[in-house]
């Protein structure tokens, strides 16, 4: 059976602070700009969820896209857009909430839940110029 890799492109937005409190406030200040902002920074981020596998014969499918959706906005979505990740997810409150560890975060909930094929690469793009690709450990 040939062998392809489909994608998703999903949307949200979200805030959070980079900010890691066992270094002083300078350190922070100096090392992440502002991105260490008290109040805040939110990002319209995207997100292209990259499965693959073989092609089904009988759907002519690797995974429907529909499906994939589906398990994207119930694993990722719905727990990230419009949210602070700082206050908003258990995950962050001992980790920085950077781009890589959001992708991370991203892998982990959506992996085990692909149902068909398996899940290659993530992109998270934290704005139209910066990105993150993880592809598992």
């Amino acid at each position: 059976m040939p062998h392809c890799v489909i994608a998703r492109r999903v949307h949200f937005n979200a805030a959070h602070r980079l900010h890691n409190a066992a270094r002083s406030d300078e350190w922070n200040r100096a090392t992440f700009g502002p991105c260490n902002n008290l109040n805040y920074h939110g990002h319209n981020y995207e997100l292209d969820v990259h499965v693959e596998g073989e092609i089904d014969p009988e759907t002519g499918y690797v995974l429907d896209v529909g499906i994939l959706k589906k398990v994207v906005d119930e694993a990722v979505i719905v727990h990230l857009d419009h949210r602070n990740l700082n206050l908003d997810l258990p995950y962050f409150a001992d980790r920085i909430p950077s781009t890589e560890n959001l992708a991370v975060f991203i892998w982990e909930q959506l992996a085990p839940r692909i149902p068909r094929g398996r899940l290659a690469r993530i992109r998270l793009w934290e704005t139209p110029r910066n990105y993150v690709d993880y592809e598992g450990n």
